[in-house]
């Protein structure tokens, strides 16, 4: 799983979602309390429907496209991180 390496390598992860290509540092990935596959990140680069270019996202994995993993790699754990957080059912990969 890309997304699960990224969070055990801490390197950035870029995406289109919803028509905005977006660089992120993926934090919590698993599946969500309403079943679906998602990643909690903070992001750092790129678009966004709300217009917030800049901070704490949920994505729904069915939903990016072109997703790689970068070779730049990110510090580790943002200001405002919770470890096993309850937005999820299930973490397959935290930090």
């Amino acid at each position: 799983m890309p997304i699960a390496q990224a969070i055990r390598t801490q390197h950035l992860l870029t995406f289109s979602y919803d028509g905005f290509m977006r660089t992120v540092e993926p934090h919590t990935y698993g599946i969500d309390r309403k079943g679906h596959r998602a990643l909690r990140a903070y992001q750092v680069r790129g678009g966004s429907e709300s217009g917030e270019r800049v901070g704490w996202k949920i994505f729904h994995e069915r939903e990016m496209r072109g997703l790689e993993v970068l070779l730049e790699p990110f510090p580790g754990p943002r200001a405002g991180y919770k470890r096993e957080d309850q937005m999820f059912a299930r973490i397959d990969a935290q930090l």
